[in-house]
């Protein structure tokens, strides 16, 4: 029987998924989960824009404000590292520290399984209608 493409494609992307899934929210290792949470936060902080002005007195107040700023962000994200390193959780709110991303894939990857047994629904109703039609035209 030959299955159609669809088919293949919505169990592959279901599988893939689900894998996904699993490293991202931690099921087998924290260590994941870490990495994934590391990754989005990198991500997401390696975007920028620089722009290039003439020096002034209140350019030069404004750079060294920024590059104050900067030490202040680096340092905090060494304690934040070493923080992650011991496995200590800042507790700023349990309901406010949710990782998105895990349940972003698990609603794509349910949906994924809704489609897949939906195909399969309707693929067995449309093959007893193709029964029921052949039937009748052999009856004939």
């Amino acid at each position: 029987m030959n299955v159609p493409f669809y088919h293949v494609l919505l169990r592959v992307a279901a599988v893939v998924t689900a894998f996904i899934l699993v490293f991202d929210s931690g099921l087998l290792s924290t260590t994941t989960s870490q990495l994934s949470q590391s990754t989005q936060n990198y991500l997401g902080a390696a975007v920028g824009v620089s722009v290039g002005v003439a020096p002034t007195e209140l350019n030069q107040m404004t750079a060294a404000i920024t590059e104050r700023e900067r030490e202040l962000d680096e340092r905090e994200a060494a304690v934040a590292d070493r923080e992650i390193a011991i496995n200590l959780s800042t507790q700023t709110g349990t309901t406010q520290d949710i990782d998105i991303s895990t349940y972003v894939l698990s609603t794509i990857l349910f949906i994924l399984l809704v489609l897949i047994v939906l195909n399969y629904i309707l693929d067995y109703v449309r093959g007893r209608e193709q029964l029921r039609y052949e039937q009748r035209s052999q009856a004939t």
